[in-house]
């Protein structure tokens, strides 16, 4: 009313005034009273309302007839009659840090897959392993398989018995010479975004990473690698704090000779 400035309601908290002028407010206004209302719920439909329609059962096959028709091997998308279609998508895998798999036990064959036989319940021995980087991987999915879906397909062929939540989907895109990622939330949809995006992967990729978020999952680890990590940072540390003593002890060595060569000279 006075000072004319405005918020919303629910950065409130965030907002200090001080509209005081000199012979004419003695006291600093409060917060309440330059508040805009809290936000109608006509205005919250509003937004809800812009979200983009999904495509209709004729934009889908519309839009798989063009794909199929940019294929050039036998990777065709199939519309089923309920509206879901399936088709395959290629997975790079570009992990940095070895994976925990199962000791002692044999690749998983045809046959297991068909009876969806868990090898790596059979036995309770673990190791580590690296797999090969970039190393890529086809699956045939739906247009229902979400990325949470896909991760736990990978973690499954590879046998890899580490918590999925150490991993993320991320999709590659190449755009004016530069190669860009983002990584994919778990609800999202590996093979509607093929679908958009055409069968050519220079365009669209996806790429398997660890999942490096801002905040870590803890959780995610078991108690033998958090005692990994404690023992790596205890050594960085340790590094870190002789890196600053060789730093001053060098910086001391060179000050104590340039005052011995200053000496019985006029400052």
């Amino acid at each position: 009313a006075d000072c004319r400035y405005t918020c919303h309601q629910e950065c409130r908290s965030l907002i200090q005034l001080d509209c005081r002028r000199p012979g004419q407010w003695q006291s600093q206004l409060s917060p309440e009273s330059t508040l805009l209302p809290p936000r109608s719920q006509n205005a919250t439909q509003t937004v809800e309302e812009e979200k983009p329609e999904p495509p209709t059962v004729q934009e889908i096959k519309q839009k798989i007839e063009k794909y199929n028709a940019k294929v050039t091997n036998c990777l065709l998308m199939k519309l089923n009659d309920d509206g879901t279609y399936t088709g395959f998508i290629k997975v790079h895998l570009k992990l940095r840090r070895p994976v925990t798999v199962p000791a002692g036990i044999r690749p998983q064959s045809i046959y297991d897959a068909l009876k969806e036989v868990n090898l790596a319940e059979m036995t309770d021995k673990r190791t580590s392993f690296y797999l090969p980087l970039d190393a890529i991987k086809q699956l045939h999915i739906s247009s229902t398989t979400t990325v949470s879906e896909v991760i736990q397909g990978l973690l499954k062929k590879f046998m890899v018995v580490d918590n999925p939540q150490k991993f993320a989907l991320f999709k590659e895109m190449r755009k004016d010479g530069q190669v860009l990622f983002q990584k994919l939330p778990l609800t999202e949809y590996p093979l509607y975004l093929r679908l958009l995006a055409g069968p050519d992967t220079d365009v669209l990729s996806f790429v398997l990473k660890e999942n490096e978020t801002g905040e870590v999952e803890w959780d995610a680890f078991s108690i033998p690698e958090l005692q990994n990590f404690l023992m790596i940072l205890d050594k960085e540390e340790k590094d870190k704090i002789q890196q600053v003593h060789r730093k001053y002890e060098r910086f001391k060595l060179r000050l104590q000779q340039t005052l011995k060569e200053a000496r019985g000279k006029p400052g």
